[in-house]
């Protein structure tokens, strides 16, 4: 008995410190602490058969901008090996008119960001969409009319951090998009406190639910704690996380590679000079389709013969890889022109699919639409300076015009 009983010990302690662990840190404020969200989402991914660390700093009220100077935070992000990081904002500041929010909110998140990478290349930055407040946003609805309801402040809420999320190649936790759909569900279920902008344990509940099936791409349908909740209610909370992230992956860029590959070229007659925009890349591969290639940031290449090129980018780091590939086609002695007139701009972006171009000097030209792995998916001439991309799916795309690329977001 006494061996069997040594065993048994020897068994379960091999298999807990060699268990698989992914680590976590929440970045945010009462949105994040109210409830202990960290900690019901720990306790949560524990009961799935998921190990999670995580630390967590949620000063009440604190802004990304307080974040970006705060000691705690600074320190917190600084220490290695982290597999997330989870950015969330002042509840209030992004559903702000988008201006408000351009200057006052998306610089901060960037800065975040770029601090986050430096410190742990391979972790993956994810914003946390929040909700709108129960019954709007009273003290704002008379500057900015959009947030005197839920829905309109909820609206500007996954605006904004769908436009962090694509700035910053990071990944977005769509919680106020499952707060919505729970509420249009089913609103016996209260999600607020009784301040109707705090979460009550149900909202952190579901919140954590949201989290979980972001993180590792499982459902949280079954899992056995339940937080105190009913089995009912957690049952109904389950699915609504289910359906809200598993049904736009790629709208909430959960797929999203923290690496990408991208750049922009200038031809002079044949020879193409390359500006090289990946992003968090640290090494470069490129094929210039005639048989030559280059490891420099920016080469520059010259072709000896007309024709089609397929000039290929591979992007790596210590721990990603990207590639995306943009034909180029050299027309002989003639240069290429490097962009439109005055440059262009695609609006509104996001979109539902229904685009314009800023400038109708663009008609007649050639444009090509890539996706987020860098295929070209559609290529055309513009006409009546608009696009119809609303048979595509959600998500990120980028579309080239005269050798200038702009990424889009079609919900």
């Amino acid at each position: 008995m006494k061996k069997q009983f040594i065993f048994i010990i020897v068994t379960c302690f091999w298999s807990v410190s060699f268990a698989q662990q992914t680590r976590v840190l929440f970045i945010g404020n009462s949105y994040t602490g109210v409830n202990d969200l960290p900690g019901m989402f720990y306790n949560l991914a524990l009961s799935l058969g998921d190990t999670v660390y995580y630390e967590s700093n949620s000063p009440g009220g604190f802004t990304f901008n307080m974040h970006t100077t705060n000691t705690t935070t600074l320190q917190k992000i600084a220490l290695p090996g982290w597999d997330y990081v989870v950015l969330q904002a002042q509840s209030q500041e992004p559903s702000f008119s988008p201006s408000q929010v351009a200057t006052n909110t998306y610089p901060f998140a960037t800065k975040l960001d770029s601090l986050i990478h430096a410190a742990n290349p391979c972790a993956k930055t994810m914003f946390y969409m929040t909700w709108g407040r129960k019954y709007g946003d009273a003290s704002n609805c008379a500057f900015y009319p959009p947030v005197c309801t839920f829905t309109g402040m909820n609206d500007r809420l996954r605006a904004s951090y769908l436009e962090m999320g694509a700035d910053n190649f990071a990944q977005v936790s769509p919680v106020g998009v499952a707060w919505r759909k729970s509420r249009e569900m089913d609103s016996t279920i209260n999600l607020w406190s009784g301040d109707n902008s705090h979460p009550s344990v149900a909202g952190t509940y579901l919140t954590a639910c949201v989290f979980y099936a972001s993180i590792f791409k499982q459902s949280p349908i079954g899992a056995p704690y339940l937080a105190g909740l009913t089995a009912p209610q957690a049952s109904f909370l389950h699915g609504i996380a289910d359906q809200t992230v598993f049904d736009s992956l790629n709208t909430w860029m959960l797929n999203q590679n923290p690496l990408n590959a991208a750049f922009n070229y200038m031809a002079i007659g044949n020879t193409i000079q390359f500006e090289n925009t990946s992003y968090n890349a640290t090494q470069f591969s490129w094929y210039f389709g005639d048989g030559d290639s280059s490891s420099l940031s920016n080469p520059t290449h010259t072709y000896l013969n007309a024709g089609n090129f397929p000039v290929q980018l591979i992007a790596n780091n210590a721990c990603y890889s990207d590639t995306i590939t943009v034909n180029i086609n050299i027309l002989g002695s003639s240069s290429i022109s490097s962009e439109l007139d005055n440059g262009f701009y695609l609006y509104p972006n996001p979109s539902n699919g229904l685009i314009q171009l800023n400038s109708v000097s663009g008609n007649g030209k050639h444009y090509n639409l890539y996706n987020v792995n860098g295929a070209c998916i559609r290529s055309g001439k513009i006409e009546s300076g608009q696009f119809d991309f609303r048979d595509l799916p959600s998500g990120l795309y980028f579309v080239e015009i005269s050798n200038h690329i702009q990424k889009i977001i079609l919900q």
